[in-house]
């Protein structure tokens, strides 16, 4: 205890078995830990520009349903239908409750009810049919707008488990969401007699997975943990390194609640002592070291028995939601404090009593990325605009729920297509770079170091010259592994198989398309850590071009003998919903008979979520407006442990393979890729072709593989010092040549990027399996702004040059590789 006791007074970072002996201080000992989280937290006001303010957010509480698909032992909110006047509140009844909170001069409307009650309960399903909702989330979704539009109040959101398409879809209408983590002991969960025995939305797993994904997302969002249901102090001190793992990773954790059990009649758990108040001070003392002096500390007011001096000086700085209005409908044989009682007895520990907005000021201020651009307007009016806080004298009043004025004009650097060739970028990193992409030594951490595996590479060469594809097979996994490793003569004889399979597949012909690559907007605020494209709005090479611009260079394409554009930009918060759609419409008014290829998986899915409708209706809109065919970028690596790494914010795997499996299904054809040779391995790369070999069979989608070597050197994962420098030559042909092995007899087109491996690379991959040079462009920005050196356009006389030095007969194709 002394030991850990000093490491902390020393300001020196503690380990979970440290944290686990300072949660037991009590006496002198707990003293002491209290007077340094006190001055931690001291220390982090002052730097956050409020000094001796301890924060607190004035709410309604909406109990939307209290019906649940979990059983927690010691919850009473949840309950069964027919003790119920109705499943859910109607809209109007959670109207009456906002606008009574408005004229009390409220700002928060707290969005509380049960985890997927439809999944349980077939009244809750018959509820939501009735009514025209599919779902929980879509009823939620439609209250949020409804409480904006007609009161003006803020939607926090806590729905429960979420997936990352949900966080996306809920983004828009609420500032802040959240979930307790409760607590990351497993055994809770899954052992008979645990508090959350029989809760599938309580396992451990995956209430992290939704901690992560809201960082991903770009959701200001609150957690915390609840002591005293069975943890030992060990697991307790995991729960708080793991919440700290998360904040570092995303910087999303806008406050952390330590909440005390509290034992309640009609519960299984009725019997449990309730967690001691010093428990509780101890606990928040050690979130306070643990967290650090950024982390907003939160405890509820109405659980603590008046103990208000002591929690203030454990390191708290926030009372959490108070309403002069509702009940705590979770615990309602607890009332909260008056509003002035609460700032009386924080002065009496030295505190002043601020008023916050659901979305602590850190993030209020910033603005994008953690704000939409449809509740930006709902949150000024409600803000004072120089501490981030409440504006106390503001009474909320509704607001229209729609995209800001102005619509979508061109702006910044709409040149830099042809300055990147001649000027280049401005700076090699944007301007946020050190805060974008997460704490840089968390995300290293997740890589995870690879044994090279030795097998019989005479064993997968034998199988890929007489069955290819079972290399996919998990019994072959060795074989595959090891043809993805091999070099030297086992290489040569490697390629040499896969062009003879090229052979098989397509004959010698190697083909290629005139097309013009248009990238209409690089704003974008999702962080990927790979990406040099993506700037701030205020960056000086952020651009955004008009419809009229695209439309022109569509024409000039044209003109120029093109017959495909493709369009793809930066998932830019400015972009109207109509946007996309538009977007096509303007090519093919002016150009009718181009091809448009156009919007990645994220741009769909994204979008999608922001218009508030399915992917599949979405993708359907977009065909309507003449959308041909979409490209299967953002895949990256289909394999969510590196893809986490790689890039932060973007769809997981499950998601891009709904994107393009739903527009295979329509009767939108895609390609597909994969980028390699940064923080992957090879065991990553034959799991990405499994996926793409899955959808193949499933839906024959796909026109054409296309391998992307990662282009490393403005990439901020690089310039971290995290990810490798791109692919070897080695690798490069080894993947070429697996692409053709792997995935022969599904997919046929194996395509090389000249941009990426320049003229000389392009003719060696031409010769170890692939068979398409892919396009002209005519501009290239994405790659240029990593510093690709191979140039932005090519002729096709050029592109011709390149195949013909590859010893092969060249022709042109269309998108869909019919003869053009």
């Amino acid at each position: 205890m002394r030991r850990a006791l000093r490491r902390a007074a020393d300001g020196r970072p503690l380990d979970e078995t440290e944290a686990a002996v300072l949660l037991a201080a009590r006496g002198p000992a707990l003293d002491d830990l209290l007077a340094i989280a006190g001055h931690v937290r001291d220390a982090g006001l002052a730097d956050a520009g409020r000094p001796g303010v301890v924060t607190y957010s004035r709410k309604v509480f909406i109990p939307l349903t209290r019906l649940c698909r979990d059983r927690c032992h010691y919850c009473t909110f949840a309950t069964v239908p027919h003790r119920l006047p109705s499943e859910y509140l109607e809209i109007d009844e959670v109207l009456e409750i906002a606008r009574e909170g408005a004229k009390q001069g409220c700002k928060e409307a707290l969005f509380t009810l049960g985890d997927r009650p439809e999944e349980r309960w077939p009244q809750a399903k018959r509820w939501l049919d009735e009514r025209g909702y599919d779902s929980t989330l879509d009823y939620l979704r439609a209250c949020a707008v409804a409480v904006l539009e007609e009161t003006g109040l803020l939607p926090h959101l806590n729905p429960g488990v979420l997936s990352w398409a949900e966080l996306q879809r809920l983004k828009p209408v609420a500032p802040s969401m959240g979930m307790m983590l409760e607590t990351t002991a497993t055994r809770l969960w899954s052992e008979p007699g645990g508090p959350h025995y029989g809760s599938p939305d309580k396992e451990p797993a995956v209430r992290l997975r939704v901690l992560d994904d809201a960082g991903r997302v770009g959701v200001p969002f609150t957690t915390g943990i609840l002591i005293g249901i069975g943890e030992t102090l060990g697991e307790r001190a995991e729960s708080l390194f793991a919440i700290r793992r998360t904040m570092r990773e995303y910087g999303h954790i806008q406050e952390v609640i330590v909440q005390n059990f509290r034992a309640k009649p009609d519960t299984a758990m009725r019997g449990m002592p309730d967690a001691e108040l010093q428990d509780l001070a101890a606990t928040i003392a050690v979130a306070r070291l643990v967290l650090g002096p950024k982390a907003r500390l939160q405890a509820p007011p109405n659980l603590i028995d008046q103990e208000y001096t002591l929690l203030l000086k454990a390191g708290i700085d926030d009372w959490g939601g108070v309403s002069p209005v509702t009940p705590d409908h979770v615990n309602p044989e607890r009332p909260w404090p008056a509003i002035d009682e609460l700032a009386r007895r924080s002065a009496e520990a030295g505190f002043t009593l601020r008023e916050r907005l659901t979305i602590y000021p850190e993030y209020a201020r910033r603005g994008v990325p953690w704000i939409d651009a449809r509740v930006a307007g709902h949150l000024a009016a409600l803000m004072d605009p120089e501490t981030g806080l409440a504006d106390e004298a503001s009474m909320p009043a509704g607001l229209p729920w729609q995209e800001p004025d102005g619509g979508y004009s061109d702006s910044g650097r709409t040149d830099l297509h042809t300055a990147i060739d001649t000027e280049g970028r401005t700076e090699d990193r944007r301007g946020d770079f050190d805060t974008v992409y997460g704490d840089w030594q968390e995300v290293a951490s997740r890589i995870k170091p690879v044994e090279r595996i030795e097998s019989d590479v005479h064993s997968g060469l034998k199988r890929a010259e007489e069955d290819p594809g079972s290399l996919l097979e998990p019994q072959h996994e060795a074989e595959a592994l090891a043809l993805f490793n091999v070099d030297g003569a086992g290489l040569e004889e490697l390629t040499r198989i896969a062009d003879e399979l090229r052979r098989q597949a397509v004959g010698d012909d190697i083909t290629y398309v005139v097309n013009r690559n248009i990238n209409f907007s690089n704003v974008c605020y999702v962080g990927c850590r790979f990406c040099a494209f993506a700037q701030r709005e205020r960056d000086a090479d952020a651009y955004r071009l008009s419809y009229e611009q695209v439309a022109d260079r569509a024409e000039e394409a044209w003109q120029a003998g093109a017959t495909e554009v493709c369009m793809q930009g930066g998932i830019d918060p400015k972009l109207p919903v109509t946007a996309y759609a538009d977007l096509v419409r303007a090519v093919k008014a002016r150009v009718p008979g181009m091809h448009v290829h156009a919007f990645s998986p994220m741009e769909v899915v994204t979008a999608a979520a922001k218009a508030g409708v399915p992917i599949r209706d979405w993708l359907a809109q977009l065909k309507e407006a003449g959308l041909d065919t979409i490209p299967g970028t953002a895949a990256e690596i289909l394999d969510d442990e590196v893809r986490w790494v790689l890039t932060k914010g973007k769809l997981p795997t499950s998601a891009w393979v709904e994107v393009v499996s739903t527009a295979h299904e329509l009767g939108i054809r895609s390609s597909s890729t994969m980028m390699y040779g940064h923080v992957d391995h090879p065991g990553h790369w034959l799991g990405h072709f499994r996926v793409l070999a899955g959808i193949q069979d499933r839906t024959g989608g796909f026109t054409e593989f296309v391998a992307l070597p990662f282009v490393h050197h403005s990439a901020p994962i690089y310039l971290a010092g995290i990810a490798r420098p791109g692919p070897t030559w080695r690798d490069n042909r080894a993947v070429h040549a697996m692409a053709r092995v792997l995935l022969h007899g599904r997919i046929d087109n194996i395509q090389c990027s000249w941009v990426k491996l320049g003229d000389e690379g392009t003719v060696a991959m031409l010769r170890g399996g692939a068979n398409d040079l892919g396009g002209t462009l005519m501009e290239e920005t994405i790659s240029r702004m990593a510093g690709s050196e191979h140039g932005s356009a090519r002729t096709a006389a050029e592109l011709e040059a390149i195949g013909t030095a590859a010893g092969r007969p060249v022709r042109r194709r269309t998108t869909v590789y019919q003869k053009a």
